[in-house]
């Protein structure tokens, strides 16, 4: 079974996008911001990160930077899925090392259509 990490400060969207991968068949595990799922990362390294940009502590995008710059960091494939749709941030995180962009609010369409994109399912 693949693992997802669901990076997001939101209770909400975790527990939506939690149901929608497992429905999926993704094995889930949470973080509420960047810095713990850095830590979550290092100590088991996902095969997915669906990632939130804004959250306190550490954003999406200093996480993604500090992850593809550790051992098997350039691994997991990375989604964000943000409320940020302007082209200099998907421009940003795409540099950065993201593999897709998904737009808030998201169904299990949208996420299904990605993650076959990038060749998770």
């Amino acid at each position: 079974m693949k693992s997802c990490l669901v990076v997001d400060d939101s209770k909400v969207i975790r527990m939506v996008a939690r149901r929608i991968l497992e429905e999926l068949g993704f094995a889930v595990v949470e973080a509420v911001d960047g810095q713990e799922a850095l830590d979550r990362c290092l100590e088991s390294m996902p095969e997915a990160v669906l990632l939130d940009w804004n959250m306190p502590v550490k954003s999406g995008i200093e996480f993604l930077r500090e992850l593809r710059a550790s051992p098997g960091g350039d691994d997991p494939v990375v989604v964000f899925c943000t409320t940020e749709n302007d082209l200099e941030h998907i421009q940003e995180a795409i540099t950065a090392g993201a593999n897709e962009y998904i737009m808030k609010p998201f169904d299990s369409e949208i996420i299904q259509a990605k993650f076959e994109q990038v060749g998770l399912i």
